[in-house]
Parts: C-alpha cells; sequence; structure tokens
C-alpha cells in the first residue's frame, strides 16, 4: 500500500518536479516511504497537522488542496448562500503558511466561493472573531501551533468562529475521502480569482475593530496608566504572529514601559533563537529572562508562533525569575477577573467559568468563593467556544472566562478560541495592579494557595512516533480501560471516567456506573482518594501519550513529593507495557 502511493506520487502527472525530485532521494528508505505513504495525513476535528514534506502523511500543498476540495464540496452541499458567504483564512510565520494558506484560497475559488485572505500572517484569535464579524459560513488558519519548526497545520472553523465540531468534521472527512485524483481538484490562478471577486485581501481596518474587542476586556485601565512609568514588561512572540497586536494593545491600555526580545520579534519559520517555540517550555525564555534581569522588568510574557497561547515569568519570593504554569495563570486569571466584576458589580448570578477535564481544580475552589460555576469540558478549546454558543443562545449562563492548562485563555465572546492578544493584556493589568499593592503576581498566587490550599499540577509526555509508536499508545490506552486498578502509588481509586465509553466507573462495593454527558474521547481519568487524579489522553497532533495529574497538599513541598511519587508510578507502569 505505502509503495503503491509512493510510485503513484513518483510517476504521476498531478505532482511537480519539485516533489518527485524530494521522493528520489528517499526512494531506498523503505521505512521512510512507509511512514509517508501508509495512511493520508488525517483530518481529525482539528483540521491537518503533520511534518511538512512530499507524501499522503505529510504537509504538503496537494494535502492541502484535496483537504480545501473536500471543504469546498461540503460547503457547496449547504447551498448558494454558503458560498456567498465565503471563507476567512488566515496563516502564521510557519514554513509554507503562505502558500498553503494561497493554495487554500485559489481551490475555494476555484469552486466558486468567496475567500477573504489576510495580506500578511495574524494570530489564529483574529481568524476566529474575523469570521463572525464577516459573516463567513467557515475559516481556515494555516498553522501547527507550537509545534517544532519542521511541522504546519491545517484548521478548519465553522460559521460560530469555533473550530468545527464532531459533527461536521466528520462530514467533511467523508467529503475528503471521496476524493480519488489530485486532477480533480478545481483551483484558479490568482489573477483570475481576483478579477472575478472571488479572492479578496483584507486590509488593517479588521485590525482596529478586532483590538478594540479585546481593549473593551480590560478591567483596570486607571490602575495601568498610574504605575505606568516605573512598571516594566520584558514581551517575546518567539518569531510569530504576537508581537504587532500584543504591543499594540499594551500600548494602547497604557504601558509604557514593553521591552521586546529583539533577537525573537520577527517572523522567522525556523524558530532560530529557540528549540521548541513554546511559552510552556522553560527554555524558550532564556533571551527574554536576561532581559528581563538586565531591565529589572516587572513581568516577562511570551506568545507562541499563532498567538493563541501565552506564558508568564514572574519574581518569586527570592528576587528569581519562574515560569507559571499554565494552571497557575488560569487561577490567577480567575480571581482577578472575578474580583474585577465584583468591585464594578458586573459579576452576574449565572456567571459561568469553563475549563478542561485536565486542568487544575483549583480556579474552580476560587470561582466558588464568588459564588461562579465551573463547568469541565473535553480537551481543546473549541469545546469551550460551543458551549459559549450554547449560552448565548439558550441565555442560562454568561460566559465569563475559558481557560485550559497549556496556557490559553479567553475572555469575552468576540472570539471562539484562545486568545493570547486579551490574556497578553489581563496577565500585565493584573500584575500591575498587584504592583500598585507593592506586591508580585508571585505574592498573589502564595496568598491563593494559603486561602484555597496548595493544587500542583504536571503534564508528562511519552512520545512513540510513526505506525509502530500509534499502535503502542492504542495499546497502553487500552490496557488501562481494561484492567481494573483499585489504587494507584498507594491512593485509592474512588471512580474512573471513560470519555470513551462515556461511562465513570465506581470502585468500590457499589460497583456503579454513571453516563458522562460529554461527546465521546479517548480519554481516561481516575479520581483518587484526597481529590488527587491522574489523566491518560494520546496527543490529537503530535505521536505522544499525555499524563496529566493534579493533587492538593498541605504545603508546596508535600504537593511536589506528591505529585513526584503519582507521576513516577504512572510512568513505571507504562515502561513496564
Amino acid at each position: 500500500m505505502a509503495l503503491a502511493n509512493y510510485n503513484k506520487w513518483l510517476n504521476g502527472p498531478c505532482f511537480d518536479e519539485y516533489t518527485k525530485r524530494e521522493l528520489e532521494l528517499i526512494k531506498d528508505n523503505e521505512k521512510e516511504i512507509e511512514d509517508r505513504f501508509y495512511k493520508e495525513l488525517e483530518f481529525g476535528t482539528a483540521g491537518l497537522r503533520g511534518v511538512i514534506g512530499a507524501g499522503t502523511n505529510r504537509m504538503n500543498k496537494y494535502t492541502v488542496q484535496k483537504a480545501t476540495q473536500g471543504l469546498a464540496n461540503y460547503i457547496k452541499s449547504k447551498g448558494e448562500a454558503a458560498k456567498t458567504r465565503g471563507v476567512v483564512i488566515a496563516y502564521d510565520s510557519r514554513r509554507m503558511s503562505r502558500e498553503f494558506a494561497e493554495q487554500a484560497a485559489l481551490v475555494l475559488s476555484g469552486n466558486g466561493i468567496r475567500t477573504y485572505l489576510f495580506k500578511e500572517l495574524r494570530p489564529t484569535p483574529e481568524l476566529s472573531f474575523a469570521i463572525r464579524y464577516l459573516n463567513c459560513i467557515s475559516g481556515i488558519v494555516i498553522t501547527a501551533s507550537h509545534n517544532p519548526k519542521e511541522y504546519n497545520g491545517y484548521k478548519v472553523y465553522w460559521e460560530d468562529g469555533a473550530q468545527i465540531a464532531a459533527e461536521v468534521a466528520k462530514e467533511i472527512t467523508k467529503a475528503i475521502d471521496d476524493i480519488n485524483d489530485y486532477d480533480c481538484i478545481d483551483a484558479l490562478d490568482k489573477n483570475s480569482a481576483m478579477n472575478k471577486g472571488l479572492l479578496v485581501y483584507l486590509d488593517e481596518k479588521i485590525d482596529d475593530v478586532y483590538i478594540n474587542q479585546v481593549k473593551s476586556q480590560s478591567l483596570r485601565e486607571g490602575i495601568v496608566r498610574s504605575v505606568s512609568d516605573d512598571f516594566k514588561i520584558v514581551f517575546t512572540p518567539l518569531h510569530g504572529t504576537g508581537n504587532m497586536p500584543v504591543r499594540r494593545v499594551l500600548k494602547e491600555i497604557g504601558f509604557k514601559n514593553v521591552i521586546v526580545v529583539t533577537e525573537q520579534e520577527k517572523p522567522d519559520s525556523e524558530f532560530s533563537t529557540v528549540k521548541y517555540p513554546n511559552p510552556e517550555d522553560k527554555s524558550a525564555f532564556k533571551l527574554a529572562i536576561e532581559l528581563a534581569k538586565e531591565r529589572d522588568a516587572q513581568i516577562i510574557i511570551g506568545t507562541d508562533p499563532d498567538c493563541d497561547r501565552v506564558g508568564a515569568v514572574v519574581k518569586d519570593g527570592s528576587g528569581q525569575y519562574i515560569v507559571l504554569t499554565g494552571n497557575q495563570i488560569g487561577a490567577l486569571l480567575v480571581n482577578y477577573i472575578l474580583e474585577g466584576l465584583k468591585e464594578k458589580n458586573r459579576l452576574p448570578q449565572n456567571g459561568v467559568i469553563i475549563k478542561t477535564i485536565v486542568t487544575s481544580e483549583m480556579g474552580a475552589n476560587i470561582a466558588k468563593c464568588y459564588g461562579i460555576d465551573t463547568l469541565n469540558v473535553l480537551t481543546g478549546f473549541k469545546y469551550i467556544g460551543e458551549k459559549i454558543k450554547e449560552f448565548e443562545e439558550t441565555k442560562e449562563k454568561s460566559f465569563l472566562f475559558g481557560y485550559e492548562e497549556s496556557y490559553g485563555y479567553l475572555a469575552g465572546t468576540y472570539a471562539r478560541d484562545k486568545d493570547a492578544v486579551v490574556a497578553s493584556m489581563l496577565i500585565c493589568e493584573m500584575a500591575a495592579y498587584y504592583y500598585s499593592k507593592g506586591m508580585g503576581l508571585y505574592d498573589a498566587l502564595v496568598e491563593l494557595y494559603h486561602k484555597h490550599g496548595y493544587f500542583l499540577e504536571d503534564l508528562r509526555s511519552i512520545t512513540l512516533a510513526g505506525k509502530e509508536g500509534l499502535e503502542k499508545i492504542q495499546y497502553i490506552m487500552e490496557y488501562f480501560r481494561n484492567n481494573t486498578l483499585d489504587s494507584i502509588a498507594n491512593k485509592r481509586v474512588l471512580y474512573v471516567e471513560d470519555y470513551q465509553t462515556q461511562k465513570r466507573n465506581y470502585i468500590n462495593k457499589s460497583k456503579a456506573i454513571e453516563d458522562i454527558e460529554l461527546p465521546k474521547s479517548n480519554v481516561i481519568k481516575f479520581i483518587l482518594e484526597d481529590g488527587t487524579w491522574i489523566c491518560l489522553r494520546p496527543s490529537g497532533t503530535e505521536p505522544k501519550l499525555k499524563i496529566y495529574c493534579g493533587v492538593r497538599g498541605s504545603s508546596l513541598e508535600n504537593s511536589k513529593e506528591e505529585l513526584r511519587n503519582l507521576i513516577g508510578w504512572m510512568e513505571d507502569k507504562i515502561k513496564k507495557l
């Protein structure tokens, strides 16, 4: 199968000489041929994501064109009005991002679907905003978010501004699978598409509207302006799309001293100053921390390449710069937003915080003190976006804030995806607020620990690449799904949540089983005595098995020890498997 696909690409008339030269180089490498051609690059609920290169299991112009033709066929099935509403496309600073965006636009144009294409790179959350602002039926963003430089991706959004739901993804996948030959893909050349009014380039006007929406989420601009002469922020966009929008919004709400890491300011598809362009990775902040020490900055913020995630570095009690976790930032923001809304008498009785099932319970405890409910959804911000839409329609709840442990946050409903622009603004504003009180963000975090308990979480990833690795991940998940564990790390298991079977199974005499009212997902979560939990989940975008866990100890040291024991036990168990 893999070899047949390889030969089809190597000799077929649809494929250009550049692609064929690349494939010639691997003609004697059976393992590489198998990895590139043993399957199609899967179009899941997050769209496509993979290593850039020639092959059916790679990101290239042919896989992008095929996915777009499938999307076009699905849109056309919705009628002429859907075609007229059109699709908006954005892209980041990665290799081939602009080219993939243009290829997608020209395929849509070839199918008579109007396409709005940003002239230059833009953050993913602005794409989410632009879909509803332009009343489009769909949106595409070319990005692999925080993945290594070898990757790129293709994410599809629907008319509500959120990533496509599972049922829509299923229909689009079928439309893609029905395409057997690349020569049946319809595409126009750029001049024809523009002359027919099917390809429209977006200018800066939409930026102004988006930035104003972001600024409307500010809670204490007066505090910002009162400390702006002394308060210093170091910012790194990590060579991505965040440079212009983050700096602009910080300036416009009153920050005067935003110091950018020069070496990481410009877009760079090679991400030449970092191994991994991810604000979750402490090493990504190396240059920023050096600059912050030199300038005595109060806070460091860093956004990922498509600017939907943001990390923060603050001074601890001894004056050392430490990287906050996504859960810590989330808890701080929950408290800051709810406190700010309460001060302004804008805290609704039916307000809700939304987080994912692998996110810390600390934020939920904080929200409860303000009389605000917390709702758990599956991992992936699109599930938060779906709930925002649902609550806007039903008026059952008022959305206040959504977040996930992987540094994704959203305040406001102008977008339906995580937004590092608004999160950067709120984190810096929050830091300025505590600075005005003679405190740092670390001091504020310690206060929350004293009040709500010492919550601590960790995430470990086991990389298992290729076809063999995928099979190993599936085996591990099935083992834990089919073998009942009474205890983990000497702690009794209270119940197991299996999101694939949508059942909650109690591990006690009653053996009770409850339904889980969330969509199916290949996730298993163990809830242990004392509130400790551990969760297994295969990554949807990388060849990794992820282990999430959380504890609530009597002190930070106690929590760290509990966490080490829990993670160590699970890693040892998986190694034996």
